[in-house]
């Protein structure tokens, strides 16, 4: 049975943007299909000239006096709105924020997990808040949890770099680590490494075998073993028993 979705009590959204018979103000300044500038007119003078060319009048510029209005395909407008704004997105670079706690006093081996969990998300192109927890009188000692942070940030200079300098906060101690420019760019430097190289793995590692000693395995190995032992049976012996027959029947015809 599948589960039923949760209840939105979200309202549905709604489209804002006036057009047609919605846009309720008296006068309106129009620009036709073509995007040149009519004037100002009357709301159903401007409706009436829309619909003559089977498009709508959509309302541009609602804050402006006259609103501005302009005559053209609405749903055509709404689909190329969507596919810029789809387009937007993908060009568009999302950064995650991780978060990584310590100790000021963490044994080697945590500090060596936690290194390279955050060393994984720096690789991942995503930034990295780190935070030193101090507890009891831990906190009169400000300086450990700094030296431990600027430790952690020059182990890792080569795929991170400080975007916030150790900072306290009642009894935490945060910095904020970003990928490295080497890290962000290396997707695209993918592509360009290859074409400096010229040619494809195939060509780098030279001919086949085959092309290589000039000939196939087969013509190296020489006559096949049918070939070696010499004709067929049926050749060696002689004509076959169908042969023999045809030859009989054609010396026949002739004698008679």
């Amino acid at each position: 049975m599948p589960v039923p979705k949760k209840f939105d009590r979200r309202p549905p959204e709604r489209d804002l943007t006036r057009i047609n018979e919605r846009i309720r103000v008296p006068e309106v300044r129009l620009i036709d299909e073509e995007g040149n500038q009519v004037g100002v007119i009357k709301t159903d003078d401007a409706i009436a000239y829309a619909q003559e060319r089977d498009l709508d009048l959509v309302e541009v510029a609602p804050e402006a006096r006259p609103p501005v209005t302009r005559v053209l395909d609405y749903s055509k407008y709404k689909y190329e709105q969507a596919q810029k704004q789809k387009a937007a997105r993908k060009h568009q670079q999302q950064i995650t924020i991780r978060e990584i706690k310590f100790r000021p006093k963490i044994a080697q081996h945590d500090y060596d997990t936690k290194k390279g969990h955050v060393r994984r998300f720096l690789t991942g192109k995503d930034k990295v808040k780190i935070t030193i927890m101090f507890r009891g009188r831990e906190v009169t000692h400000p300086d450990r949890g700094i030296a431990l942070l600027d430790r952690l940030a020059d182990e890792l200079s080569d795929v991170g770099v400080i975007e916030q300098s150790p900072l306290q906060d009642g009894r935490n101690m945060t910095m904020m680590l970003a990928p490295s420019r080497a890290v962000l760019a290396e997707d695209g430097r993918a592509p360009a490494d290859e074409k400096k190289d010229g040619q494809t793995a195939a060509e780098k590692d030279g001919p086949t075998p085959a092309k290589k000693d000039g000939q196939t395995s087969a013509e190296k190995d020489g006559p096949t073993a049918a070939e070696k032992d010499g004709p067929t049976p049926a050749k060696k012996d002689g004509p076959t028993p169908a042969e023999h027959g045809e030859a009989v029947r054609a010396s026949a015809d002739a004698a008679v």
